[in-house]
């Protein structure tokens, strides 16, 4: 599974930016999928997550209310659009498959490149 995010850029506090994950695989959705980011000097942390037919999500608390996860299976892309964001928000966002919704980093057997995230105050 070849995993490619997009989306990522430099933005102002309190904007919104949709992050994309497309996925090459004919097995899209036998798989879970989430997203993590790390910050510079960070470990890598969960953010969001949902499962293979979308109808269980998960969120971190720090993005709650604030993040959306979804799936497209016919597009084989999954989706992380984030509203008003913060400085703390700037990270290298990844994407993530697997066989759990909210799981440890080494719970997963593929990643994505991560896509850049600044937010500017």
């Amino acid at each position: 599974v070849q995993l490619v995010e997009s989306g990522g850029g430099l933005v102002q506090a309190g904007d919104s930016l949709r992050l994309s994950c497309a996925a090459s695989t004919q097995t899209f959705d036998s798989y879970d999928f989430t997203w993590f980011r790390q910050a510079p000097g960070k470990e890598r942390e969960f953010v969001a997550g949902i499962n293979w037919s979308g109808g269980i999500t998960e969120y971190a608390d720090s993005v709650k209310g604030r993040c959306t996860i979804s799936r497209d299976n016919r597009k084989n892309t999954v989706f992380l659009q984030m509203a008003s964001l913060k400085p703390e928000d700037t990270a290298v966002y990844y994407c993530a498959a697997g066989t759990v919704v909210h799981g440890a980093v080494n719970n997963y057997d593929y990643w994505g490149q991560g896509t850049q995230v600044t937010v500017s105050s």
